[in-house]
C-alpha cells in the first residue's frame, strides 16, 4: 500500500466526504441539506447515518430544547461566565463550560439510559432500582433540588406518550421510567430522566445521551457567556466582590 492511501485509509470516514467543490455529510451533498433540513434532523443524520421521520425529529428536537438552560448557578454556565470576563474568547468560555459536564453535573441523561435500559433487559423495575440504590442512594435522572416537580417533564413525557399511542416508539423505556417514579414516590423525575426517556426510546445508546446534552447545553453555556462579555466587569468568581469566603 502507497504512503498516499495508507494515509487515506488512516482517515477513512463515512461521516462526510471532502474534496474540492464537494461536501457531502452522510453521503448528501451539503447545497441538497441548507434550508431542507432542521438541525435536529442533521444531528440525527451525522450520529446514525440516515435521516429520520419528522415524529422522530420532533422529539430529538424537544429534548434539545428542554435542556438548554438551568440558570448561571448550574456550574456549567458559571464557569464560562467567569471565563469569558478573564480576557479568553467565546470560544475558550463555551470549551470552559463544557469541560464541566461530567458524571456529576451533565452526566446523568446518560446513567439514567443505562438504568432504563437495565430495567427493560431484567423485566423487574423493582430488582433493579435496590441493586442501584445499594450503589448510590441518588437515582440518576430522579429528584431535583430546586423542582417539586420538574416544569420540563410533563411536556416532555407527554410528547412520547402521544408517540407511543401512534406507534412511532415503543415505549418500553417509558415504562421503565414510570416504573421507577412509582417505586420512589414522591421522588420525580427531572429534566435528565425526561431527556433519557426520549433518547432512549429513539434508540441513542447511553454515552450519546451526554453527548446530546452537550449540544443542548451548549446554547445556554454561549447565551451567557456572550451576556455576561457585555456586563462590563472582571466576573473574578462565584460571589460578588463585596462577600468575603469564610476563613477556616
Amino acid at each position: 500500500m502507497s504512503t498516499r492511501d495508507a494515509a487515506a485509509d488512516w482517515w477513512g470516514t463515512a461521516v462526510s466526504r471532502i474534496e474540492p467543490d464537494v461536501i457531502e455529510l452522510r453521503g448528501q451533498p451539503v447545497q441538497d441539506l441548507i434550508g431542507r433540513i432542521g438541525f435536529a434532523e442533521l444531528i440525527w443524520l451525522m450520529l446514525r447515518g440516515e435521516r429520520p421521520e419528522p415524529r422522530q425529529a420532533a422529539l430529538l428536537e424537544a429534548a434539545l430544547v428542554s435542556s438548554v438552560d438551568h440558570g448561571p448557578h448550574a456550574p456549567s454556565i458559571a464557569v464560562a461566565r467567569m471565563a469569558v470576563t478573564c480576557g479568553v474568547g467565546l470560544n475558550n468560555a463555551v470549551a470552559t463550560g463544557v469541560n464541566l459536564l461530567g458524571d456529576v453535573h451533565g452526566g446523568a441523561g446518560e446513567q439514567c439510559v443505562g438504568l432504563l435500559e437495565e430495567i427493560v433487559a431484567d423485566g423487574d423495575a423493582a430488582a433493579v432500582v435496590a441493586r442501584w440504590r445499594a450503589r448510590d442512594k441518588y437515582l440518576p435522572g430522579f429528584g431535583h433540588r430546586f423542582h417539586t416537580r420538574d416544569p420540563r417533564r410533563d411536556p416532555l413525557l407527554g410528547l412520547v406518550e402521544r408517540a407511543v399511542a401512534d406507534g412511532v416508539v415503543a415505549g418500553a423505556h417509558l415504562r421503565a421510567a414510570l416504573d421507577v417514579e412509582r417505586l420512589i414516590a414522591p421522588v420525580p423525575m427531572n429534566i435528565d430522566g425526561a431527556t433519557a426517556v426520549v433518547y432512549a426510546e429513539l434508540g441513542f445508546p447511553a454515552p450519546l445521551a451526554r453527548g446530546l446534552f452537550v449540544l443542548s447545553r451548549s446554547v445556554g453555556i454561549l447565551a451567557h457567556a456572550w451576556e455576561e462579555s457585555g456586563q462590563g466587569r472582571r466576573n473574578k468568581g462565584p460571589i460578588p466582590p463585596s462577600i468575603l469566603p469564610a476563613w477556616l
